[in-house]
């Protein structure tokens, strides 16, 4: 199986996050998408939301499209969450089946930073997606795309081709994906409910009923 690997916060989830993930299964051809909820993260966020909420409100998100599912692998996990622990895993979870690691043009760049990223790269491939603020044609300096053709991320900044690809070890790939830039941030979603404003439109309609029963992002809720 192929298998797309989208890991994250989801704080919270928005359809920002779910049209990334249909475009991805789509261009790449994927057999299924498993969004992954971070749990502990290596960086301390007081703005992130428990663990439990937030994996409740992907598998609410993501219920009813056959392709795409929701893995509580980092949310179970003590300690603090590293990707590369994480792909390890899956890799026994999945014998057998090609992992695609989904990550923004941002992520990619911090890469070098990661934990043991040679050994990530060498047992998942990479799908960095477009993030606004960041072009195609500024990851020229990073060590996972030296055969990277200027053009070719050019034409991707312009929107003249929306995949391409550049090998990796272990014939592993790096896939370049240009997908639709929703104007929407889980930033900005918190943000308006803090406010009080309304966040309809921004995500689905059974993660807004989450958040309000649960009176998420409210300050002082408890």
């Amino acid at each position: 199986m192929r298998i797309g690997i989208y890991g994250g916060a989801f704080n919270p989830i928005h359809y920002g996050h779910l049209r990334t993930a249909e475009e991805v299964y789509e261009l790449l051809s994927l057999d299924k998408v498993l969004f992954m909820p971070s749990g502990k993260t290596p960086f301390d966020k007081p703005e992130l939301e428990k663990a439990e909420h937030r994996y409740e409100m992907v598998t609410r998100a993501v219920k009813g499209n056959r392709h795409f599912e929701v893995s509580d692998l980092e949310v179970r996990r003590r300690g603090r969450s590293y990707t590369v622990d994480t792909i390890k895993k899956l890799i026994h979870i999945y014998r057998g089946s090609e992992l695609y690691f989904i990550l923004g043009i941002d992520a990619f760049l911090d890469l070098p930073g990661w934990k043991q990223p040679d050994v990530l790269v060498r047992h998942a491939s990479l799908v960095v997606i477009s993030r606004p603020g960041y072009t195609f044609s500024g990851l020229t300096s990073s060590p996972y795309l030296r055969d990277a053709s200027l053009s070719t991320l050019r034409a991707l900044d312009k929107g003249g081709i929306n995949e391409c690809s550049f090998p990796l070890s272990n014939n592993r790939k790096v896939y370049l994906c240009n997908v639709t830039g929703l104007n929407i941030s889980a930033s900005q979603v918190r943000h308006l409910v803090t406010s009080g404003k309304k966040i309809k439109y921004l995500l689905p309609d059974s993660v807004k009923s989450y958040i309000i029963s649960n009176k998420l992002y409210i300050v002082n809720r408890h």
